[in-house]
């Protein structure tokens, strides 16, 4: 039986709202698919938001790319998420996208892992993308959750 493979978005959240969330889900992975982990909302960048999992149990890791190229997330902010698939398409065929990919799937096969990003809406995010290339190969349900 596989377990089912998770995303979230944290705009408009806490770090202990999203952290509370992952943890009522049984999530035991995050798996962040921002390109760049930095975040102007407190306890979102890297590193607090790896101490923040750690200290609740959840393991992270920060797949750089598996995230949107900045022509995509210009088009997202312009309101225009439709323009982003196409940008993001073509960036999954890197090489570099590739094998994290694959590295993505493997983990996501292991235990319960969330795919994290910004968008609040997972329809107008990346996240979501990349949850379809996953299962896929892993034929796992998809859950999106909501902080």
């Amino acid at each position: 039986m596989s377990v089912d493979l998770q995303t979230i978005g944290y705009e408009g959240c806490t770090i202990d709202a999203v952290v509370d969330t992952l943890r009522a889900a049984g999530t035991k992975l995050l798996i962040d698919v921002r390109a760049v982990a930095q975040s102007r909302k407190p306890g979102f960048s890297k590193r607090q938001l790896a101490a923040a999992l750690d200290e609740a149990g959840i393991a992270y890791v920060h797949l750089q790319g598996l995230g949107t190229p900045k022509p995509g997330r210009d088009a997202v902010r312009a309101g225009h998420p439709e323009r982003m698939v196409p940008i993001f398409r073509e960036h999954m065929r890197s090489d570099r996208a590739q094998a994290e990919l694959a590295q993505a799937k493997g983990l996501a096969a292991e235990r319960t892992a969330c795919l994290l990003c910004f968008e609040r809406d997972h329809k107008t995010c990346h996240r979501t993308l990349v949850a379809e290339m996953i299962v896929a190969e892993t034929e796992q349900a998809v859950r999106h959750l909501m902080s």
